[in-house]
């Protein structure tokens, strides 16, 4: 019965969270999607509790609790702008969690291979799924277990540095250790050997030799690569969980996290590719670690960058007929979306043709952009992709541009050493006027000068952007 119940239970919480997926393509469908992956997981964590081989209830009460508290007070306490280290965060602690059971299942493997036959009989659970297996189904379990590691400890360490260098404690820029991709083959090179070194032995030894190696690929993989790719590197991250979840699910025998698993590591991978495809990049090397080097010196930047004060942009956008919106992740750490939103709402009343321009890497995570517009009820209808606004520009009499810096520069198609050079970008340097919502005169987190700033018919804004914007709708009936 228990067993029965709990396979109907993993199949029910296995479609919600395939349907979760499938709603998260739209606005109108998100929120109900999340709930489906909450029902989903909570019948998953109860199924669990009650199937075949559960135990230690009173622990695993406490832990549960435990962890819903923590979760429900970051979840209550985390900035918008947070949202990106806190994913790589969550990332950090899957790896981990898979690393655990990894060894755990090893540790278990080793005790029930040191039993006699007549004590084999009196075991239950994972152990006497174990008791059962032949010599080639534990060879079998083993690799499952060591690749369950491998990825869980590449996934942990490479979360940990993504998590640093988005909130500012690690260095943005891609940095490698001499002979860098030597290392790293040299590293999975000795993974691949004390992977048969296990197989022959079963020793704890070479299991921690290669999650060492591990540990070290996941470090200098994430290290090697620079501030402006990181919303792949979230991507891709959240791939590596996934597929680290699986391998642990066929270890202990549990068909949902398999499932579940391959749902987030080839929803993760296919994230990743579209990423990669909307930077131009390479989807092996960004898998290898570190791309979109230069090759030559960058190109130099001519002229001065023009201020202009609200006044200015009131007067321009007074005189327009048609307004593209570029938000970047700038607009999330002044919380400027509401700002954004009621200005939308006043030029459209005005009858002002408004729209937005989202790119697919806009911000440190991806999606960053649309949460923030939905959130703060921007219209759906107006957000569009790169792909569907970017031929308009030339028709726009007013580009404005809200803290962002690499999707909007001109240098990817007109510099061939820049870092981002082929990557496709926001071509609003061909609207009549374009105002850029900017701090100030510093590249930004990614180092990369713009060629934007300087243009003829591009003036500055400078200053906090809520704080700009707050200004600019004071002159805005």
């Amino acid at each position: 019965m228990e067993l029965g119940f709990t396979t109907a239970a993993y199949v029910v919480a296995a479609v919600l969270f395939i349907l979760s997926l499938g709603g998260l393509s739209g606005q109108e469908s998100a929120k109900r999607a999340v709930w489906y992956g909450i029902v989903g997981m909570g019948l998953a964590v109860l199924a669990t509790l009650i199937g075949p081989g559960a135990g230690l209830w009173w622990l695993s009460a406490v832990l549960i609790a435990a962890g819903g508290l923590i979760g429900y007070q970051l979840a209550s306490k985390v900035e918008m702008t947070q949202m990106p280290e806190l994913v790589a965060g969550m990332h950090a602690l899957v790896g981990l969690a898979a690393v655990f059971v990894g060894f755990n299942a090893h540790f278990e493997l080793v005790n029930v291979m040191a039993m006699d036959e007549a004590a084999k009989k009196t075991l239950d659970g994972f152990a006497a799924l174990l008791a059962k297996k032949s010599g080639v189904e534990i060879n079998i379990l083993r690799v499952e277990a060591s690749l369950g590691i491998w990825i869980g400890a590449v996934t942990f360490t490479g979360s940990v540095i993504a998590y640093g260098k988005l909130a500012g404690k690690v260095t943005s820029a891609a940095t490698k250790l001499p002979g860098g991709h030597a290392l790293n083959a040299s590293a999975a090179l000795a993974s691949v050997i004390c992977l048969i070194w296990y197989l022959n032995s079963g020793g704890l030894l070479p299991l921690l030799i290669l999650t060492l190696m591990a540990l070290f690929i996941g470090y200098h993989l994430i290290m090697g690569i620079g501030g402006a790719d990181m919303p792949v590197v979230v991507s891709m991250l959240n791939s590596y969980s996934g597929w680290a979840a699986a391998a642990i699910g066929f270890s202990l025998g549990n068909d949902l996290l398999i499932v579940v698993g391959a749902l987030v590591g080839s929803s993760g991978a296919i994230l990743s590719y579209i990423m990669c495809k909307a930077m131009n990049r390479s989807f092996v090397s960004v898998i290898l670690g570190g791309f979109g080097g230069t090759s030559g010196p960058q190109m130099e930047v001519e002229g001065e960058q023009v201020a202009i004060d609200a006044d200015g942009v009131a007067a321009a956008l007074d005189e327009a007929d048609s307004v593209i919106i570029i938000p970047g992740y700038g607009m999330a750490v002044a919380q400027a979306q509401q700002a954004v939103s009621e200005l939308t709402k006043r030029l459209i009343a005005k009858g002002k043709t408004v729209r937005f321009a989202i790119h697919p890497v806009a911000g440190r995570l991806p999606g960053h952009m649309n949460v923030l517009l939905a959130e703060a009820k921007v219209p759906y209808d107006i957000v569009l992709e790169m792909d569907e606004i970017n031929e308009d520009f030339p028709e726009t009499d007013v580009s404005i541009v809200i803290g962002s810096n690499d999707i909007v520069n001109p240098a990817a198609q007109d510099d061939p050493n820049s870092p981002i050079a082929g990557m496709p970008v926001l071509e609003c340097w061909k609207s009549k006027q374009v105002f850029v919502s900017k701090r100030g005169q510093g590249t930004g987190y990614s180092g990369i000068e713009n060629p934007l700033f300087f243009k003829e018919n591009t003036r500055m804004f400078y200053g906090d952007a809520k704080q700009s914007l707050d200004k600019l709708l004071g002159m805005i009936d």
